[in-house]
């Protein structure tokens, strides 16, 4: 199992930052691996991926969901296994900072290779900034879901 933390700064407030971040539709726009997200009901989701040019499906599900706090998943059924969260503080009135904590299990030799070589948190670092310049261009999300999933 491979553990990525990587963190980032954001020039919006934590509300902003947050809601943008439970439009999974939109991850595509940020998100380079991803190809399409398809929200199956609050706490479902099936993802259309690209990684090192295999292309993967899988269902994800979320386990906890706090608004302005955190948002937890893991992948349930097919081929890839992770699970992580995301959480959200607030710096300051018009700042935030998310943190994103990612477990999963490399599957085959290029993601093996890749994880020693540590390619994911290099994703994951250029996934984050695409985020912050995303939604601090924005200024405003495209959407929100203020729901509570409890743990």
């Amino acid at each position: 199992m491979v553990q990525i933390i990587e963190t980032i700064d954001v020039d919006v407030p934590v509300r902003t930052a947050y809601d943008q971040w439970t439009q999974f539709e939109s991850f595509p726009k940020f998100l380079d691996e991803v190809e399409s997200i398809t929200q199956l009901d609050e706490t479902h989701t099936h993802w259309k991926v690209k990684v090192g040019g295999a292309e993967r499906e899988f269902d994800a599900e979320i386990t906890e969901q706090h608004p302005d706090e955190r948002v937890a998943w893991h992948s349930v059924g097919g081929e890839t296994h992770h699970a992580g969260v995301v959480t959200f503080h607030k710096l300051t009135d018009t700042s935030a900072r998310v943190t994103v904590q990612i477990d999963w299990e490399p599957e085959g030799l290029l993601e093996k290779v890749g994880s020693f070589i540590g390619a994911g948190s290099h994703a994951v670092k250029k996934d984050l900034k695409n985020f912050k310049e995303f939604i601090e261009a924005r200024g405003v999300e495209t959407g929100a879901w203020r729901g509570d999933v409890p743990a």
